[in-house]
């Protein structure tokens, strides 16, 4: 709970130093958990600031070699709204618990509470780019599995 709270702060500060409407953009210094959040957080108020805001900010931290199979842009936000993975857009929470870790991979479990009150989990998996050029460092998302349905809530 406690680190989960540091994140939060964490992205709290960064959104605040990003301006009303800027989409954080990948640094060396952002840590593979907090790349989840960000993208979990931009997706949970996908609208909020500017429309498609949150999917605009998922792509930024997508890895290159992701996006040659989700993209262009208009094509991955096609596949977000869509029927396997809208459940994320506007969703009311979601947790994430480190599954794996190491200098260069990360995997976490997510799950979220829809809008709808339904439970889903997600396998997300972030890597350090490590070509040359701007990303070289940073921590990118290579993979968010198919969702599966747990419950709903309440």
């Amino acid at each position: 709970m406690l680190r989960n709270l540091k994140y939060l702060l964490i992205i709290f500060i960064l959104n605040l130093s990003s301006g009303n409407a800027e989409i954080l953009k990948p640094k060396i210094n952002i840590n593979p958990q907090q790349v989840v959040e960000i993208q979990l957080e931009g997706l949970m108020r996908n609208d909020l600031k500017l429309k498609d805001n949150g999917i605009i900010q998922t792509w930024n931290f997508a890895h290159p070699n992701n996006k040659i199979f989700t993209g262009p842009f208009e094509r991955f936000k096609e596949m977000i709204k869509g029927d396997s993975y809208k459940m994320l857009l506007n969703h009311n929470s979601h947790e994430i618990k480190e599954i794996f870790r190491d200098e260069r991979l990360a995997v976490y479990e997510v799950v979220i509470l829809d809008k709808d009150k339904n439970y889903f989990k997600f396998r997300w998996q972030v890597e350090k780019y490590l070509k040359n050029g701007s990303l070289k460092n940073c921590w990118l998302t290579t993979m968010v599995s198919q969702p599966i349905p747990i419950s709903e809530a309440a």
